[in-house]
């Protein structure tokens, strides 16, 4: 597969998870229930939706890493040793900083 759509690819799962962040971001600033027991329902659903928001965030940061790697020519190249890293191993994770090798 080609840094080109690999690119492409990684710029789709940015997009969806950008979506997903700002609806979560909206979710969470919802005002609350005057019931006490529902009060204390929403919380932990806002614990969870803090949770899977900042999960998101951390993948925004990671494709938009891989994406400044495609852009600055150093994409496709393990951190840790400098190889390539192979081309499975780039379609099955596109935003890899390393070769199977280092990652296990």
């Amino acid at each position: 597969m080609s840094h080109e759509a690999l690119k492409a690819q990684l710029e789709d799962r940015l997009q969806a998870l950008q979506g997903r962040l700002a609806s979560i971001k909206r979710d969470v600033v919802q005002p609350h229930s005057g019931d006490s027991a529902e009060q204390a329902q929403e919380r932990e659903n806002d614990e969870v939706l803090d949770a899977i928001g900042h999960e998101t965030a951390q993948s925004i940061h990671v494709i938009q890493a891989a994406l400044q790697r495609i852009s600055d020519g150093s994409y496709g190249y393990c951190d840790a040793c400098g190889e390539p890293i192979s081309e499975g191993r780039l379609a099955a994770v596109p935003e890899a900083t390393q070769c199977v090798k280092c990652a296990a």
